[in-house]
C-alpha cells in the first residue's frame, strides 16, 4: 500500500483502511468478488467526493486536490 521501506505511511494507510471498513462496512462478507468490488469502489468515491473531513476544515479530499492542483 506505501512504499517500500516507509513505515510511517503505513499508519497512513491503516488508518484509511479503517475508516473504510468502520464507516462504510467493507468488514462485511460478500456474497462475491463482484460484489465487493463495487462496495469498495463506492466507498472510496465517497470518501474522496462526499465525506467532510475536520482535518481538512471540513472539505473533501478532491476539494483540497482542486485547490492545489
Amino acid at each position: 500500500m506505501t512504499e517500500e521501506n516507509h513505515c510511517y505511511e503505513n499508519a497512513l494507510a491503516e488508518r484509511v483502511n479503517g475508516i473504510l471498513k468502520d464507516e462504510f462496512y467493507l468488514d462485511q462478507t460478500f456474497m462475491n468478488v463482484a460484489h465487493a468490488k463495487r462496495a469498495t469502489k463506492n466507498a472510496i468515491k465517497l470518501y474522496n467526493q462526499i465525506r467532510l473531513h475536520l482535518s481538512l476544515d471540513f472539505k473533501t479530499p478532491n476539494m483540497v486536490y482542486k485547490l492545489i492542483a
